[in-house]
């Protein structure tokens, strides 16, 4: 029984030993750091855009009838003067050859007419009428002939088939669109501007594209257009950058970053580093202040800041290249808390 005691007690001495050995050891707390690096954009003020294509012209029949054949698919390519699409030409075909044969015996009318009149045995009021035959009946023939070749529609322009709105074996009605053509050889992106920014950005203004949809493929923006009336809900100002696009790789819908230098900033175009906004904190005496990871610990070190570009922030002061700033993890740090990261 005094053994059993003995171990207990020998047991518990070293628990508490193990507590006190322990009590002084402080928590290490796991951060993620961003080593703090120059870059030339620090001044470029960031948007999203949506590609646009220059143009579009939609192509529609003038008459109604069922769509027979549609000889282009969309996305492909087309030339000025192709072919693609003919509508049933029955009733067209048969409205011609009634007004051929109209045409026909008014001008043999005119031809017996004119003998009489060339002899002076016809009233030069019924010559006349005669003449106006003929040329109702003529009028009304080119009207068909011209009604049959707009059966078929061409290409009015190059570019690549956008949509197609009408279906084969569809009704088609007068002027409404079968298909679209796209001009895309050079395209536009469409930027919604705040109103507070839009004064600052001019037709020359430099811009720089990115796309995700083509691997982050970056292209350079030119000639800028202005839109001078806002969107009444956002109070946002759209504006068209055009862009070369070569091998059309630019498609219209694919969604672009677009970094934009102003006239204002243009000038703070050296290099400088930036932070996440939410790396940089503020203490109570609204001094600002980022922790930095250095030996292993978090160091408070206070900043001053500059220009806000999108969710990143221009350091001043209180930073040097490769220091390693501390962006998640800080709500828990102290001067000197152990970290890992």
């Amino acid at each position: 029984m005094k053994k059993v005691f003995l171990w207990a007690m020998v047991a518990l001495l070293a628990v508490s030993c193990g507590k006190k050995q322990t009590e002084g050891v402080e928590e290490t707390i796991r951060v993620v750091v961003e080593k703090a690096t120059p870059t030339s954009d620090c001044n470029a003020l960031p948007y999203v855009g949506v590609v646009e294509e220059e143009s579009s012209t939609s192509v529609s029949f003038t008459g109604m009838a069922m769509l027979k054949t549609l000889t282009v698919s969309e996305g492909e390519p087309v030339r000025k003067g192709q072919l693609l699409a003919v509508i049933d030409e029955t009733q067209a075909r048969n409205a011609l050859a009634t007004a051929k044969a109209s045409l026909d015996q008014a001008l043999d009318a005119q031809e017996r007419m004119k003998l009489l009149h060339d002899n002076q045995s016809l009233p030069e009021i019924k010559w006349v009428e005669v003449q106006s035959q003929v040329s109702q009946a003529q009028s009304a023939y080119d009207m068909c002939k011209k009604n049959l070749e707009d059966c078929r529609i061409y290409a009015p322009v190059s570019g690549v088939v956008g949509s197609k709105i009408m279906g084969v074996g569809e009704t088609v009605l007068p002027t409404e669109p079968v298909l679209t053509i796209l001009s895309i050889d050079n395209v536009k992106v469409r930027v919604s501007i705040p109103e507070r920014e839009i004064a600052a950005i001019t037709p020359g203004t430099s811009t720089e594209i990115t796309v995700d949809a083509l691997q982050g493929e970056t292209f350079q923006g030119g000639r800028i257009e202005k839109s001078v009336s806002a969107d009444p809900l956002t109070h946002t100002y759209d504006i068209r950058i055009r862009v070369a696009n070569a091998g059309r790789k630019l498609l219209p819908g694919m969604v672009a970053r677009v970094k934009m230098r102003n006239g204002e900033n243009e000038k703070m175009r050296n290099e400088g580093l930036t932070l996440p906004v939410k790396a940089v904190q503020q203490s109570t005496d609204k001094t600002l202040f980022v922790w930095v990871a250095r030996d292993g610990k978090a160091h408070r070190t206070p900043v001053t800041v500059g220009q806000a570009v999108g969710n990143r922030i221009v350091v001043d002061s209180g930073i040097q290249e490769g220091d390693q700033v501390i962006v998640e993890g800080y709500q828990k740090l102290g001067e000197g808390t152990p970290i890992e990261y």
